[in-house]
């Protein structure tokens, strides 16, 4: 039996209430009460749910601090993406702890050497997500329009001074009239802009690639790590702009039948043991882009992390490239590159690739 939405929501919402009030929204000193949107990812198995990431978060870095980070902060600590990255920080740990103890209960290793990916999902096992709130870009858009008491679309993407004639061609909030388009996070119209992609644009995304990250790809087999369902509060759901956004009938038509071969705080936390708060892109408290600040699931962290398990596995997955931005052209993701070619030319087609960040080394520090 499926189990109910209601019932995943309740597991994310349960586990969250186990965090401890630092990485929860605070009370303020006027008695004002912070808000911040939650997502998190839950397993199904043999009829149990398990909460194994959450995040809570809604901001993302400018552009202009891209070059800054080396590999240490988080580009994008929106709840939903920053649930992602916990949620693949999750598997990397459990691949870890399958070559320590022999087995976990959502991961298998395979038996047969040569196999492209020596880790997979167990076919029992289903992948849900739970939102507090619509993600932010196309499946939102209804809703922002119909908050409005002026229902006249937004059109001040030029009234930032240094905004880019790229970052102007992918609106925010901005044009809401324009829907099934690529989107930047939205943001004050006085603040820096960034180039991360919406919640919906990189959940789209997701469809074709998995939930899976690069790193993640190079381990795990993509086949069994995409949503069965996503679950939103009934009042923060339009069928009309989710259908749009993620359905084979809105903008990803083109790509629905394709088949391929193989607050300011934001909170993260795993079933594998990671619990933090981040601030800035970095852990609260420490210095930004310091390489003692870096995230459990920030791009340095993670290929680490990567590093670590390839040389456990030994000959066929080191990942010993000398430069963070070669492992995305590893022999190894050949097919998930043909993928993302064809979500941004033929569904995406405005999306525009973030940079700045992917030519650090890990011997660098901060």
């Amino acid at each position: 039996m499926n189990a109910s939405a209601d019932a995943i929501a309740a597991v994310v919402l349960a586990q969250f209430a186990k965090l401890p009030s630092k990485r929860k929204p605070a009370v303020r000193d006027n008695g004002l009460r912070e808000w911040v949107p939650l997502s998190g990812i839950v397993l199904e198995k043999d009829g149990h749910l398990t909460c194994i990431a959450l995040a809570t978060g809604m901001k993302c870095l400018p552009a202009s601090r891209l070059p800054d980070c080396n590999g240490i902060g988080i580009h994008d600590w929106h709840a939903e993406i920053l649930a992602l990255r916990a949620f693949n920080r999750f598997l990397l740990d459990e691949c870890h702890q399958i070559l320590e103890d022999g087995k976990t209960p959502y991961i298998l290793q395979r038996d047969n050497a040569g196999s492209s990916r020596p880790f997979k999902i167990r076919a029992d096992v289903r992948l849900h997500m739970y939102c507090s709130e619509a993600p932010c870009g196309d499946a939102s858009m209804e809703l922002i329009m119909a908050a409005q008491e002026d229902m006249t679309p937004w059109t001040d993407n030029g009234r930032h001074p240094q905004i880019t004639e790229e970052q102007r061609s992918l609106p925010g909030r901005a044009f809401f009239s324009q829907l099934g388009v690529v989107r930047r996070k939205p943001g004050r119209g006085d603040a820096p802009a960034s180039m991360s992609k919406s919640c919906s644009d990189k959940l789209a995304a997701k469809q074709g690639l998995s939930l899976l990250s690069s790193i993640t790809a190079l381990f795990v087999d993509p086949s069994r790590a995409y949503i069965d369902r996503l679950v939103l509060p009934e009042d923060r759901y339009s069928a009309t702009g989710c259908s749009r956004a993620f359905g084979p009938e809105g903008r990803l038509q083109p790509v629905a039948n394709a088949v391929w071969e193989d607050g300011n705080l934001a909170a993260a936390w795993t079933l594998s043991g990671i619990e933090e708060t981040v601030l800035g892109g970095v852990i609260q408290g420490r210095k930004a882009f310091d390489v003692r600040g870096a995230s459990a699931m920030a791009r340095r962290t993670m290929w680490a992390k990567a590093r670590e398990l390839g040389e456990a596995l030994g000959d066929g997955y080191r990942v010993d490239v000398p430069v963070y931005c070669e492992i995305k052209m590893l022999p190894s993701l050949a097919t998930r590159r043909a993928v993302k070619e064809d979500l941004r030319t033929k569904a995406l087609t405005q999306w525009i690739c973030n940079q700045g960040d992917d030519g650090f080394e890990l011997k660098q520090a901060g």
